[in-house]
């Protein structure tokens, strides 16, 4: 693992599609997770976004979000299955090959895991002629679906190629869960990892979590659970998991700043993991 294995979200800055992808290039990334939000509410269209991604000369980590896709019936369930269509044309459009869909948390859902499982597979399958892979992530206020263990044992029943888990940090630690059970996972079906962290060490409700989620994120490095998160991934590496982490930090502040300085607080959250977690040392700068 190198600093190439890192990227960054959009949904962390503020500013345009272009100020955000040139600011991350700045930054020294070489990745970047996309928002649909980017592509699709671009002031100048739709195909000036995805030229606006292709020229930057960074590489698409993924594409997000797909919601409340599984365990739906009747018309609703025909709805969402022409959104995900788009969404996996979306994701080919802008050079991404992995889409990333969170656990639901509609009332309309089934918990039934094997019809999750069943409509999981249908996307997998839709998305083998786009070449894309599709990432199932455990939100930690999901309605059924709401710890990593349990995104693992849809996708385990799935049995698609195309079809693994996305992991992320902060739902990890949200609801405490045992790193141990990362030993029960396929490395190669894990598709992708997020990392933060938050403030404070416990979050008790679904209101509490989705509150801090969505507007109190910071970097790795930053927060309350910087020894876990450094746990997370050297027992990633030591799985075998040599696949794409990148920085999704959902934090009002940031988004009062500019881009650039993110970026850079970003990168020195690399670095800390980079040294911190792998003993993997930069070198010092030439004098």
């Amino acid at each position: 693992m190198n600093l190439n294995h890192f990227g960054m979200d959009t949904i962390t800055l503020a500013g345009t599609l272009e100020a955000k992808l040139a600011a991350v290039k700045k930054a020294g990334f070489t990745e970047i997770m996309l928002s649909a939000r980017d592509i699709a509410g671009h002031p100048d269209g739709y195909d000036v976004a995805v030229k606006a991604v292709k020229d930057s000369g960074l590489d698409v980590t993924g594409f997000q979000v797909l919601r409340d896709f599984e365990g739906l019936s009747g018309d609703l369930k025909g709805y969402k299955l022409e959104i995900a269509k788009h969404m996996l044309q979306m994701c080919h459009d802008v050079g991404s090959q992995l889409l990333l869909v969170c656990s639901s948390t509609s009332k309309h859902a089934d918990g039934d895991i094997e019809l999750i499982a069943e409509d999981l597979k249908r996307l997998a399958m839709l998305a083998v002629p786009l070449n894309i892979r599709v990432a199932y992530e455990a939100l930690s206020w999901g309605r059924y679906v709401n710890q990593y263990p349990q995104s693992w044992d849809v996708v385990a029943l799935a049995d698609a190629p195309n079809l693994g888990v996305g992991l992320d940090s902060f739902h990890i630690f949200a609801h405490s869960s045992d790193l141990s059970d990362l030993d029960y996972i396929d490395p190669e079906k894990i598709f992708f990892v997020q990392l933060s962290d938050f403030m404070w060490r416990e979050t008790r409700t679904p209101e509490e979590r989705i509150e801090t989620a969505r507007h109190m994120r910071v970097f790795p490095g930053e927060g309350a659970h910087s020894e876990d998160l450094l746990a997370l991934v050297r027992k990633l590496d030591n799985l075998g998991y040599d696949g794409k982490y990148s920085f999704e930090v959902f934090n009002d502040d940031y988004q009062q700043l500019p881009p650039g300085v993110v970026t850079k607080r970003a990168m020195d959250s690399a670095k800390w993991v980079m040294e911190k977690a792998l003993r993997r040392y930069l070198p010092l700068p030439k004098a």
